[in-house]
């Protein structure tokens, strides 16, 4: 499944900004992978903190060829059951804490998809091991949001300076570009991680 978002979107976006509209008319139409199993999304972003890609989906896949990725299953396993796997002791208490959470009901992955994205963000970072970078992607990705632009983001801070010529973006000035592309915050954040991704290649081959 990808991202869902069609000429409305793109239209909106290129006639608030004629910098990100060209960048739009140049890129196309992108498509972005999404995930339905939120459980799963979470367990795999606390697998993934401060380890590099390949790590990730190394320990990810030896995780899957287990079975072990369900509340249940999880639930069931001690930290140390986790290690074998290459994840920390200290993700894997992260990761049975939230199995459990899940399992016995005091958290509910059901009701995210009815709060606001606020209300979404403050329920998701009180899981151990999820800070709010993590958040907005799982409402990004997971919850398929329209309007998430993430200060924490280091591919759309470079983005908006490969775009606008910018050396930094601080606070402030992110807020500005997050208020003109909204409500299509999310659809903004694609291209502007394409445009960075881009001016990082185009500089690497100089």
């Amino acid at each position: 499944m990808y991202f869902p978002y069609g000429k409305k979107e793109t239209d909106y976006l290129k006639k608030k900004d004629k910098k990100l509209a060209r960048v739009i008319e140049r890129m196309g139409h992108l498509r972005r992978r999404t995930e339905d199993d939120l459980f799963a999304s979470v367990v795999h972003h606390i697998v993934g903190q401060q380890i590099s890609g390949a790590a990730q989906q190394s320990i990810w896949r030896k995780m899957q060829a287990a079975g072990i990725i369900s509340p249940a299953r999880l639930a069931a396993c001690a930290p140390e059951d986790l290690r074998p796997f290459g994840v920390s002791l200290r993700k894997a208490q992260y990761i049975c804490d939230f199995a459990r959470r899940v399992r016995d009901g005091s958290f509910d992955l059901n009701v995210l998809y009815e709060l606001s994205d606020e209300e979404v963000i403050a329920r998701l970072t009180d899981i151990k091991g999820v800070g709010v970078w993590t958040a907005e992607m799982l409402l990004l990705f997971c919850l398929k949001r329209p309007n998430v632009l993430s200060f924490g983001d280091l591919g759309v801070r470079r983005g908006l300076c490969a775009v606008y010529g910018h050396k930094e973006i601080n606070k402030k000035l992110f807020e500005k570009y997050r208020r003109r592309f909204s409500p299509y915050g999310s659809v903004a954040a694609f291209y502007l991680w394409a445009a960075g991704a881009e001016k990082t290649a185009q500089a690497a081959r100089k």
